[in-house]
């Protein structure tokens, strides 16, 4: 928590470019890295030459009226972009495009997206933006009306027996990729069951313990896996301009600072239905 945020630029180094006092800017959120070695160009936690930290967690985040923040790591908001709900953009958003974007499919194919919750959301608005089918997979049937309001053609329970023959029987022998928001292995089993043979398993939740994966599936090609994230900064512009040109507004709830451990709360207890952020 606190690693996503927005604001208006208040000071600038000597060696800022392309930025001035008053702007509207969002920042992705990792500090003490290069920005130019090998490994920034994939990742800037895989930089050679700093010591990569990310805010929030590392060192200080966005919750805080104020924060220091790398201008190679920052973009101008288009104009309608709310700078109140602008913050999930810049973690979960991008993310959540690179992750669906990445699977390559094309309009009219169907794509799974298990784990619904605020950033499975985006996902689903996303995918219906690219034209893609969409089947919302999670165990909680709130979280899964509200995929439904985000435009999933489909949403099923995968805690009803032999789920993943409905959505196979649904998607005609399974869907073309599943998009994995949920941070549980039973979400990944749960995907893997659902993929048409050849299909693309793209991770993004990230479980606490190694993902396991059969072997003798991935020598039988029954499906590829892929990966994404937010990525290093160069990537942002491409999300953003399509966040910005689709209007994929997240529903966003607001508190106060004074709020936290309301909102903690809901986050470890799964209630959270939307995405949340503090606004100073």
């Amino acid at each position: 928590m606190g690693h996503e945020g927005v604001g208006y630029v208040e000071e600038m180094g000597a060696n800022v470019k392309g930025f001035k006092k008053g702007d509207r800017i969002g920042f992705l959120y990792i500090k003490g890295v290069c920005f130019e070695c090998a490994g920034c160009q994939v990742h800037n936690l895989n930089c050679k030459l700093g010591t990569a930290a990310i805010q929030g967690f590392q060192c200080d985040g966005m919750f805080a009226e104020y924060a220091a923040v790398d201008y190679r790591n920052a973009i101008i908001l288009p104009d309608n972009l709310s700078m109140e709900t602008s913050a999930p953009y810049f973690c979960a958003g991008i993310t959540a495009f690179h992750g669906v974007d990445s699977c390559d499919l094309k309009p009219g194919q169907w794509m799974a997206i298990v784990g619904c919750g605020g950033l499975g959301q985006m996902g689903i608005r996303f995918a219906k933006a690219m034209g893609l089918k969409v089947v919302g997979i999670d165990i909680n049937d709130e979280v899964l009306a509200e995929a439904k309001e985000n435009g999933a053609d489909v949403t099923i329970n995968s805690r009803q027996p032999d789920f993943d023959e409905h959505v196979k029987n649904l998607t005609r022998d399974g869907a073309d990729a599943a998009v994995v928001f949920s941070a549980a292995q039973a979400a990944y089993d749960s995907a893997t069951k659902v993929l048409k043979i050849g299909g693309i398993l793209m991770v993004i939740g990230l479980p606490a313990k190694p993902l396991q994966f059969s072997a003798l599936d991935l020598m039988r090609k029954l499906y590829q896996i892929r990966s994404e994230s937010t990525g290093p900064p160069q990537q942002m512009p491409r999300a953003v301009e399509f966040i910005s040109k689709h209007e994929i507004k997240p529903k966003v709830e607001l508190y106060k600072l004074d709020q936290i451990h309301e909102m903690m709360d809901l986050m470890k207890s799964g209630k959270s239905k939307t995405r949340m952020a503090v606004v100073f």
